[in-house]
């Protein structure tokens, strides 16, 4: 299994738009961003300098990726 890189929530946001989600809104410190493509998946972004590793594993998990394909993303 990859390292995971460390990311910011913002960087995590702007890589995970080039795959078609956009932000839907922001609630606090937490963006959710949404699938434009079915399914029409949520997710929920903390907007933090660094991202915890279990937070990031979950997130990629949800959006159906990789580490190497993030990786490829930012």
């Amino acid at each position: 299994m990859s390292k995971l890189p460390v990311i910011s929530g913002q960087e995590l946001c702007k890589a995970l738009k080039k795959i078609g989600y956009s932000i839907d809104h922001q609630t606090g410190s937490h963006i959710i961003l949404r699938n434009e493509t079915t399914p029409h998946r949520r997710l929920t972004v903390p907007n933090h300098k660094e991202i915890a590793k279990g937070t990031l594993r979950a997130i990629l998990r949800q959006a159906g990726l990789t580490v190497e394909e993030l990786k490829e993303l930012i």
